[in-house]
């Protein structure tokens, strides 16, 4: 338990390290870029949210083709910073196009955000399309008088039956029939057979 908890904590403050970091150089680049004061800190938050709803969408299963591309657009205004602020770029002169992703960011994080929070998701039809297409399906024919029906019974395993048995259990039931006046019932039809439940049902299906 003891070192099950330790290597939890090992990775929680790996994360911990890493989100600190990345946090600082978007923020130092979005400064660089003219965005001060608050706005500055407003990017990594952005970018962040916009991480974790790409994951979490990627999770659930659904719409995984938009989960990956605005993990991977997220993905990258991270490692972007992380890398241009290791002394490849001169932040007391960042060039235009910088100027303009970090300008145009919010817009991005924000339809990334809308697109991933409010997507429609994949709903089976209710309770009132059920009943319609009910009431609109055709009735089923009525069964012959001439031949004994069987009371519908739920669906079991397949059990394999001898044919010489099922066509005893015929018989067992037309007799019943002629003499009762009633379907035969699956207890009654297990008791003169003498077999098994589930056999009984297999045999009282096939009649």
């Amino acid at each position: 338990m003891r070192a099950q908890l330790a290597r939890v904590d090992a990775v929680l403050a790996q994360a911990l390290i890493a989100a600190a970091l990345s946090f600082a150089h978007i923020h130092d680049i979005a400064a660089a870029a003219g965005q001060d004061g608050w706005k500055a800190w407003a990017y990594p938050v952005s970018v962040d949210l916009l991480l974790v709803a790409a994951w979490r969408r990627l999770r659930s299963g659904e719409a995984k083709a938009s989960g990956w591309c605005w993990f991977v657009i997220a993905l990258a205004a991270s490692l972007g910073a992380n890398v241009a602020t290791a002394g490849l770029l001169d932040l007391d002169q960042v060039p235009a196009w910088l100027r303009i992703l970090v300008a145009g960011w919010p817009a991005v994080a924000f339809l990334g955000g809308t697109l991933l929070a409010h997507s429609s998701p994949t709903t089976p039809p209710n309770d009132t399309e059920a009943i319609e297409d009910q009431e609109d399906a055709p009735e089923p024919a009525p069964e012959s008088p001439a031949q004994p029906a069987i009371e519908a019974r739920p669906e079991h395993p397949a059990v394999p039956v001898p044919t010489a048995l099922v066509d005893h259990a015929r018989k067992v039931a037309t007799e019943h029939h002629t003499r009762t006046g009633t379907p035969i019932d699956t207890p009654t039809l297990r008791a003169r057979l003498g077999v098994p439940a589930l056999m009984a049902e297999a045999i009282a299906a096939q009649l």
